[in-house]
């Protein structure tokens, strides 16, 4: 726990004062774009009337991504997507962080993709600690 002002806590921040996540930000924003661009793959695929079942290559990037992260990465997304759902604010962080180490033992990447809108909700999870996803160096 990290003390913010008023002793509120909070993740942890690094050596230059930022939040620190359990996850590198370029991962995180990496990992946003390859769940923007799964859905949207998804989303055509749904209007395209063609029937034939391809394989979604942006699907495959998102997995692939989750895959190579660690437990403790992927344990930080699902804290990070619960605060983009608005079940726990940012200064319930180890809370979350903690419900996720606990209870996605088994398989926290299929529980990630497992969401609609997964980018969406990291994205405002991220905000929720004011950081702009688009602001992220990649």
């Amino acid at each position: 726990m990290s003390d913010k002002p008023g002793g509120i806590p909070g993740p942890p921040e690094n050596e230059d004062g930022e939040v620190d996540l359990g996850i590198s930000l370029p991962a995180v924003a990496n990992i946003i774009d390859a769940a923007r661009a799964s859905e949207e793959a998804e989303d055509d695929e749904d209007a395209d009337t063609d029937p034939v079942g391809k394989a979604d290559p942006e699907a495959e990037d998102l997995e692939t991504q989750l895959g190579e992260l660690n437990d403790e990465e992927q344990c930080s997304l699902i804290a990070l997507a619960w605060v983009g759902r608005g079940d726990y604010e940012p200064d319930e962080w180890e809370e979350a962080l903690n419900l996720a180490r606990e209870r996605h033992e088994a398989d926290p990447a299929g529980y990630l993709t497992s969401f609609d809108l997964l980018g969406d909700l990291l994205a405002e999870g991220l905000a929720a600690f004011g950081i702009v996803v688009e602001e992220i160096e990649r």
